[in-house]
């Protein structure tokens, strides 16, 4: 297998193969082309195989690929053939409504502990989660082992929130919060803004009616 970090963007792709992939192997079908693949994400065969070799040599050429054993492939390189211990830094409407999704736990991501500052909140169950003060937060990390935490909590409270958990030893962060944070060396941060996805969106079908310059 190639040990070269693959770009950001190819493991973003790998994720899209793999929604794909299962699609396809739900419908029943086994094997799958490149061409076929890359259809069906607007995308190239010649995208697709580059992508995949990035971490070694899957299907043969003029053959395709198995979809069952790469789904297994790719879940081992996405590192989600295997739990991962999640929190929720923030319990406003965002995260209950994530707290309240039943869909983490089939691709590998169990919530474990959800954590606020308001007494209203602290305390309580959402979904099937409960929910601690933030000052926890170091306790319920060790004792679930807890690697990545989704962050919704507001703007003027994240920097110092992220601080607490690097501190903690979280490494991965998924911040839907609308600032840029800071973290320790070794933590990784994908931020998440929905407004900003929507502008893109807006812009896309604005850009059809512009008057060309």
């Amino acid at each position: 297998m190639k040990t070269q970090p693959a770009p950001n963007v190819v493991a973003l792709r790998l994720s899209l193969y793999l929604r794909q992939l299962e699609q396809l192997l739900a419908e029943g079908i086994r094997k799958v082309s490149s061409q076929q693949l890359a259809a069906s994400l607007q995308t190239t065969a010649a995208q697709v195989r580059k992508d995949l070799t990035h971490f070694g040599q899957f299907g043969r050429p003029g053959m395709g690929y198995e979809v069952a054993p790469l789904i297994e492939e790719l879940r081992r390189i996405l590192g989600t053939d295997r739990t991962w211990s999640v929190i929720v830094v923030g319990v406003g409407d965002l995260g209950s409504a994530l707290l309240r999704y039943r869909g983490f736990r089939k691709k590998g991501f169990e919530v474990v502990a959800a954590f606020d500052v308001s007494a209203g909140r602290v305390g309580k169950t959402v979904g099937s989660v409960a929910v601690y003060h933030v000052d926890q937060i170091p306790a319920i990390v060790r004792k679930h082992n807890v690697r990545l935490a989704i962050l919704t909590a507001p703007a003027e409270a994240a920097q110092e929130l992220t601080d607490l958990l690097c501190r903690a030893g979280v490494k991965g962060i998924l911040n839907f919060a609308p600032t840029t944070l800071r973290t320790s060396p070794g933590v990784a941060v994908q931020p998440v803004d929905l407004a900003a996805q929507l502008e893109q969106l807006s812009f896309r079908i604005a850009s059809v009616g512009l008057p060309r310059r």
